[in-house]
């Protein structure tokens, strides 16, 4: 394929895809908020941002290898310490989406989203004996039992529940524990260890004592749309009106609000002041995560992926997005690997889409630097 065009350039760079950050936790903060519904993929969604994914000094053959050795991404336990230090923390902060986010950024995203996402689930909350009261008594019992420093699992915190005589039918105790996490009650913070396979969840914990700061910018509002620009543009209101989940009215008044910290490059779509400098190693093929904020951030996904990969990406009726296969910025295919006990050390599979011109070795070496993170 060609060099990128200048707008996919851009978002490559801005996503630190061919610009990578210093560390996953710089990665994070650079985007600050990236959706991990799959808990792996939201790791690696950070590890293939992060310097060593695939990145040298080196030089790169036009089959998108690198010349010499091919640096590794950070390993899935490098981005956990990240977690288990409490520098990341991963919640429910827009669009009813989980998200990995900085420690620090949690509290000013939620006094903007939680209660929009709240109120947006008070019908479903109603219709399952949810209400004021209950909710209260349930934020007593959970606040009760993480206090003083407890983490607890997700099983062990619905057990929790039902010890408190709290019924479970219909997903209560899921629904109970969405609403403190959008309320900023609790989050899911320090990794859970597991024997065989990679680690797949996190323990819950009070988010007033595991988060030890808050960022707290002048204008919250403001602030979320220069940190989306930075970490997603070029992009429009109305692209951070989807990423946000906030009013189209409200994405219009963010971005009167930032004009004179952002670039107008064309009418109504802004970038960063200063881009990230290209790293002329990059890799041109990257294997990215399922929902990954590079495909899925935007009102419009067509720059970057032709219509007719929708059927092969998503998202499906189901909601899934594929992990995706990308050159110079644009999808290729999709691809799956397992992550069940005694599976994990497979290979990747690529599935390329029809008529893709796409270097088998190419893709060959970004399955393998995925392949690297997830067994480490």
């Amino acid at each position: 394929m060609s060099s990128p065009a200048p707008l996919v350039d851009a978002r490559l760079r801005a996503h630190r895809l061919t610009a990578p950050a210093a560390t996953p936790l710089e990665a994070a903060e650079h985007l600050l908020a990236v959706q991990a519904q799959e808990f792996w993929g939201g790791r690696w969604a950070l590890a293939v941002r992060s310097r060593g994914g695939g990145t040298g000094s080196s030089g790169t053959g036009s089959n998108g290898l690198q010349s010499g050795e091919d640096a590794a991404p950070p390993t899935l336990s490098d981005v956990d310490a990240a977690f288990d230090r409490g520098d990341l923390v991963r919640a429910w902060t827009m669009r009813g989406t989980i998200h990995v986010i900085p420690a620090r950024d949690l509290g000013w995203v939620l006094q903007l989203t939680g209660q929009r996402q709240s109120r947006q689930a008070s019908a479903m909350y109603r219709r399952h004996g949810l209400d004021a009261a209950a909710l209260a008594e349930a934020q007593r019992v959970v606040t009760a039992a993480l206090a003083g420093g407890n983490r607890l699992t997700r099983e062990q915190l619905f057990g929790v529940l039902s010890g408190a005589g709290i019924d479970a039918t219909d997903r209560r105790h899921a629904h109970i524990v969405y609403e403190l996490a959008v309320r900023g009650v609790l989050c899911q913070g320090p990794v859970v260890a597991r024997d065989g396979a990679p680690t797949r969840e996190q323990y819950f914990v009070l988010s007033g004592e595991w988060i030890g700061g808050s960022a707290a910018p002048a204008d919250p509002l403001a602030e979320l749309f220069v940190r989306y620009i930075t970490g997603h543009g070029p992009a429009s209101a109305a692209d951070f009106a989807w990423w946000s989940g906030l009013p189209a009215t409200v994405a219009r008044r963010a971005a009167a609000a930032s004009v004179d910290r952002l670039v107008e490059v064309d009418d109504g779509v802004y970038t960063a002041a200063t881009l990230p400098a290209s790293d002329p190693a990059a890799p041109r093929v990257i294997a990215l995560p399922s929902f990954d904020e590079y495909y899925i951030s935007y009102a419009d996904r067509t720059t970057v992926a032709a219509p007719e990969l929708a059927a092969l990406v998503g998202p499906g009726k189901n909601g899934l997005v594929r992990p995706i296969l990308i050159e110079d910025g644009a999808v290729v295919g999709a691809w799956a690997h397992s992550k069940a006990v005694g599976r994990h050390g497979d290979a990747p599979v690529p599935d390329l889409a029809e008529g893709a011109a796409t270097s088998p070795a190419a893709v060959e070496a970004a399955l393998a630097r995925y392949a690297r993170f997830i067994a480490g």
